[in-house]
């Protein structure tokens, strides 16, 4: 094995932004090496609830904002790329939900009023009843609206198995990275004693970019992490759920989610309102206790005795933003040969991608050919957050 390698782009942080980026330029012909420190998708990936938004709980308020425009389009790419027919082959990567919905348990007639009058969602949703309502809600006791989303719900274990796939001999497993100078310039990185040098350097490792631009000697650009307190049930009594559902404000109440655990039973990861603020500043028991109060007021039906409960703490991380507020869309820095980025959303990881590819095209960086690489240490896949906390 060589002492030095030379590839087009390395990139650091084997997450669904990551793994996405590398599949992309492999597949224009370009050279890649993607490090990785811990596990495949370890990091906010596989804490994502999988929702492939398409902008509509952006427009609660019935306003159109950056957010929803800029997000409009990727449903209909993931799909293309699902079905084989897009920017990347994820054919085998499984679809949880066909669908995302809106589920109003009350009567918000002036919150829903507001909200289809909005351009970001009309004419992508349907009102459903009976048979077509997501299986939770198929109760004589449910009396809320149902709406359905151009939205749909990926299995994220799955995805990042497919993307590692793609990936072919490029993943590399590294602990220890370092940068690598020609006099002042950035030329690459040494990872565990292996000098690696690019003609651009990609982080792409969600929060571990801070650490990484510290580790560089570079302060732009900076990080934020806005926290959230998700919980995690699973049972026996749990049908498949996929829905935002309304409160009064510009949030949803409540974002369920159901993924399918190691032993065959359903689990709710839910998020939402009750996940941020008031959320984050509860311990664990007590968030898990307003958790299923919700569940129990919003559907009563739902036998909650047998199931298994924990939570989990996630920090989004974003680049810095005035007030916390979340990016609009997938962010690009480029200094040099460095550039550092956050796709800010699952969804939006085709649209970091892009920014990838722009930046390249501009500076003219052309695929030159390259020896495979081989023996090299490669990462593991993560395990599902569901399957580590209810085993």
């Amino acid at each position: 094995m060589p002492s030095a390698i030379s590839t087009d782009v390395l990139i650091v942080g084997a997450g669904v932004a990551g793994l996405w980026l590398n599949a992309r330029l492999r597949r224009q012909g370009f050279s890649t090496v993607l490090v990785e420190s811990s596990a495949l998708g370890g990091g906010q990936s596989l804490k994502s609830q999988g929702i492939i938004h398409g902008g509509a709980k952006y427009a609660l308020h019935g306003a159109l904002s950056g957010a929803s425009e800029a997000i409009a389009d990727m449903p209909r790419r993931w799909r293309e790329a699902l079905s084989g027919k897009g920017e990347l082959d994820l054919t085998g990567v499984r679809l949880l939900s066909e669908a995302h919905y809106l589920w109003s348990p009350g009567t918000l007639a002036g919150n829903l009023t507001s909200f289809f009058a909005s351009k970001a969602v009309r004419g992508r949703v349907d009102q459903v009843k009976g048979a077509d309502l997501p299986p939770a809600l198929q109760d004589p006791k449910f009396k809320g609206k149902v709406y359905r989303l151009a939205e749909l719900v990926i299995d994220v274990p799955s995805l990042i198995a497919r993307l590692a796939e793609l990936a072919g001999d490029s993943l590399l497993a590294g602990q220890n990275i370092e940068p690598l100078h020609d006099g002042d310039q950035l030329i690459g990185l040494c990872i565990d004693g292996r000098n690696i040098i690019a003609q651009r350097v990609v982080l792409s490792a969600g929060a571990g970019n801070a650490q990484l631009l510290k580790t560089l000697g570079v302060s732009q650009p900076t990080m934020q992490r806005r926290p959230l307190h998700m919980v995690l049930a699973k049972g026996p009594t749990l049908k498949p759920l996929y829905a935002h559902c309304l409160g009064g404000g510009p949030k949803p109440r409540l974002t369920v989610t159901t993924h399918p655990a190691a032993d065959g039973q359903w689990v709710w990861y839910v998020g939402g309102d009750v996940a941020e603020a008031d959320g984050v500043a509860r311990e664990p028991a007590a968030q898990i206790a307003a958790v299923k109060k919700e569940l129990g007021t919003l559907l009563p039906w739902i036998d909650l005795s047998q199931v298994q409960w924990a939570t989990l703490r996630v920090d989004r991380a974003e680049p810095a933003q005035s007030g916390l507020t979340r990016p609009d869309n997938a962010f690009l820095n480029v200094q040099g040969r460095l550039m550092t980025g956050w796709p800010t959303k699952l969804a939006l990881a085709p649209d970091f991608a892009d920014r990838v590819l722009a930046a390249l095209s501009h500076d003219e960086i052309h695929p030159t050919p390259q020896p495979p690489l081989a023996g090299m240490p490669r990462p593991p896949l993560a395990v599902p957050v569901w399957d580590q906390l209810l085993p």
